[in-house]
């Protein structure tokens, strides 16, 4: 069985087609040349496979990357370009809580996007996806890298909300389910098998990391606020206004209602210290991750060839 893709150097991509190897799986992604509303070239790549795992998406936004440009039109070109490739199956990556109406681009637009492929007439199947974790994620990075930092650590709200972490193995054997047919539901819920709080999550990433922060809870509001001043000042946000909306939320429950995965493919590994430990990053935040800093040393290294 030959798959496709996209987004297939992104965190979740990547694994998968390490998983699948090389002779089967067919990488898209910018960086391999194909852009993700390109839909001539997206039907090239997509002839002569039998599935496209659509893993593209973004958590910010960034120019002409926005939100609606990569999560509705990409996809609007996945499905057009997958139908005229004779494409048999869609698998889409999405987010847990992604629905209409709720005032989150980010979860506005992967609802969009799960819509069209529900519209689209192909077989597929919808990953409603929780928090995955794995070496090379956003959640244990910059969680490591900020307690390394920093001798406190904000906590989000004063109401505890909950997760249900997914190992990026676990994540990766239920794509491979789907694509090879093995999941009834079109939509389902992927949920790690532990449920915990996200200061317990947090405090278990810092145990494991050698430091001990003092932990605060701080309004909602005020990590919104660090969401937008970071995107704004961080060349990789400390958190992104799409994940602040996240962990305000909880995420450990889907919106709307979806099944779970079956039982004999559902996540089963736990968020514990050995997983926490592969994951972790080497360093810290530095000016480096600063864009005034990039941007400078951008601009020095061009004057001086």
């Amino acid at each position: 069985m030959r798959v496709a893709i996209t987004g297939g150097t992104g965190f979740v991509g990547r694994h998968l087609a390490e998983r699948l190897g090389r002779a089967n799986a067919v990488i898209i992604s910018r960086r391999t040349g194909v852009a993700i509303d390109d839909v001539d070239a997206l039907t090239e790549a997509f002839t002569g496979c039998d599935v496209v795992a659509h893993c593209a998406g973004i958590n910010r936004e960034i120019g002409d990357q926005t939100f609606e440009h990569v999560h509705v039109e990409g996809t609007r070109a996945v499905v057009e370009a997958a139908r005229r490739a004779g494409v048999k199956r869609i698998v889409m990556v999405s987010f847990l809580r992604a629905r209409p109406d709720c005032g989150s681009g980010y979860h506005e637009s992967k609802w969009a996007a799960e819509e069209l492929v529900r519209h689209s007439g192909i077989d597929h199947t919808i990953l409603k996806s929780g928090m995955i974790y794995g070496a090379g994620d956003h959640m244990i990075n910059h969680v490591t890298r900020a307690v390394r930092t920093l001798p406190l650590f904000a906590t989000v709200g004063f109401q505890e909300r909950t997760v249900r972490p997914i190992p990026v193995e676990d994540a990766v054997d239920v794509l491979v389910a789907a694509v090879e047919g093995r999941i009834p539901e079109p939509t389902v819920a992927v949920m790690g098998a532990e449920e915990i709080t996200l200061g317990e999550a947090v405090r278990r990433i810092a145990r494991v990391a050698g430091r001990r922060p003092v932990f605060f809870p701080a309004p909602v509001w005020t990590i919104r606020a660090l969401a937008h001043l970071t995107e704004w000042t961080m060349v990789v946000p400390l958190v992104a206004k799409a994940q602040a909306r996240m962990l305000a939320e909880g995420v450990s429950e889907p919106a709307p209602f979806a099944p779970e995965v079956p039982e004999d493919i559902r996540p089963w590994r736990l968020f514990d210290d050995d997983r926490i430990r592969a994951a972790l990053p080497a360093g810290r935040f530095g000016l480096d991750d600063l864009r005034a800093v990039q941007w400078w040393s951008n601009r020095s290294r061009r004057s001086r060839r």
